[in-house]
């Protein structure tokens, strides 16, 4: 049985929570750390109450696909009025990775994209294994299917982000406190079963 009232709230609340976050995002050089704390205040929220609510697997997996489409919406809404701004001015402006490349940054960038980018989100899929509730089998495979998933996200985050030190930071840190995390809740969770 489908229920299409928490459907619509997840909907609704990814469109709001995106919304949030994307003009935190269009405000980068205002502080705004209320729209940026908002926005994942109600993504995260939304999927904590949904797993509470429908339940842990199920829950997750309709929040996560219903608050992603809902996200997707804005992002549209978004292309299509940038779109139209275009096409009324005379001169576009150039996308920001149009600038020309330096040979030893596009390296930088495959190195940065390629293994630092796995080791990250094989850190992210430990954890998701090592901690998810559920049987071990079911555990094993979650994380072995979202292992590709984040290691795309961290390839298109890691590409699209000019800072390269950023980049290079942000993925070095999730690898460290992903496998920190998942030997530690190996060791804790090992220990006492």
């Amino acid at each position: 049985m489908v229920i299409w009232l928490p459907i619509l709230v997840l909907l609704a609340g990814g469109a709001l929570g995106a919304a949030l976050l994307r003009a935190s995002w269009l405000r980068r050089d205002k502080a705004a750390p209320g729209l940026l704390a908002g926005g994942w205040a109600v993504l995260i929220g939304l999927t904590a109450a949904a797993a509470w609510l429908i339940g842990p697997v199920k829950g997750l997996a309709i929040a996560l696909v219903a608050q992603g489409i809902g996200a997707l919406c804005v992002v549209w809404q978004g292309r299509i009025r940038r779109k139209a701004a275009r096409a009324r001015e005379a001169e576009t402006a150039p996308e920001p990775l149009e600038e020309p490349g330096r040979l030893w940054r596009g390296v930088l960038r495959t190195l940065l994209a390629g293994p630092l980018g796995m080791t990250a989100a094989m850190a992210v899929a430990f954890c998701v294994t090592v901690y998810m509730p559920g049987d071990p089998r079911t555990r094993i495979v979650t994380g072995g299917l979202l292992m590709p998933v984040l290691w795309g996200l961290a390839m298109t985050w890691t590409l699209a982000d000019r800072r390269l030190l950023r980049a290079t930071a942000v993925l070095v840190g999730t690898s460290l406190v992903g496998f920190g995390l998942a030997v530690l809740g190996g060791i804790v969770l090992g220990g006492t079963a």
